[in-house]
């Protein structure tokens, strides 16, 4: 067998779709895209995608685990689920979408200063801490993610809107402090951490 075949057969045997039916939620799916291009036409940021939910799904059908995992495509989704309401095949695509950012994300592979990214780990990381949303802490915390300065400068730009809800008593400051989570979030913090183990020790079966 010749050099370039043993190679085309090499990547005929790439397991990365195996991995992605094996980790990523409703993976399995994958394999069922016929490519019409629906769902990217469908997007309403369709235009912006370093790589359409279908040409996504062909790179993991052809092997490309780092092209795919380092990508921003997948943080593009804003869940408007146009895509799996007008999928032919009924494709859960917006599911997959977070299932391949979440996965990228365990494995370390995600790209580090996606905004998306950087939001989607700020608003996990406080609902996982009080068992639901801290509104205010979660927008402070956005504020304030590039640094004082920026913070600043964005909370003067937007303090007319502040004002105006908490005159509409749509914001109350005390929330910072008087914000105490839900019942048993302990319980669910050790759920979450057990699920994380099982997490990966599933990635850890391909070297994640």
């Amino acid at each position: 067998m010749s050099d370039l075949n043993a190679q085309m057969l090499e990547r005929y045997r790439n397991n990365f779709l195996e991995e992605v039916e094996a980790n990523v939620e409703e993976g399995e799916w994958v394999k069922m895209c016929m490519q019409c291009g629906v769902c990217s036409g469908s997007c309403p940021l369709g235009p912006y995608w370093e790589h359409p939910p279908q040409e996504i799904f062909m790179m993991i059908r052809a092997g490309k685990r780092d092209e795919v995992l380092k990508s921003e495509s997948m943080w593009m989704c804003t869940s408007c689920y146009n895509c799996i309401v007008r999928c032919p095949r009924g494709l859960p695509i917006t599911h997959i979408m977070h299932g391949l950012a979440h996965y990228a994300e365990r494995l370390g592979l995600a790209p580090k200063q996606n905004p998306t990214r950087r939001f989607a780990l700020m608003f996990w990381d406080n609902i996982a801490k009080y068992g639901r949303v801290n509104e205010a802490l979660l927008s402070l915390k956005l504020y304030f993610m590039d640094g004082f300065s920026t913070g600043i400068k964005r909370a003067l730009e937007m303090a007319p809107v502040g004002l105006g809800l908490f005159k509409a008593k749509r914001f109350n400051p005390m929330a910072l402090i008087a914000h105490k989570g839900c019942k048993g979030k302990k319980d669910l913090q050790k759920i979450l951490a057990k699920a994380r183990e099982i997490e990966l020790a599933k990635a850890a079966k391909f070297g994640g």
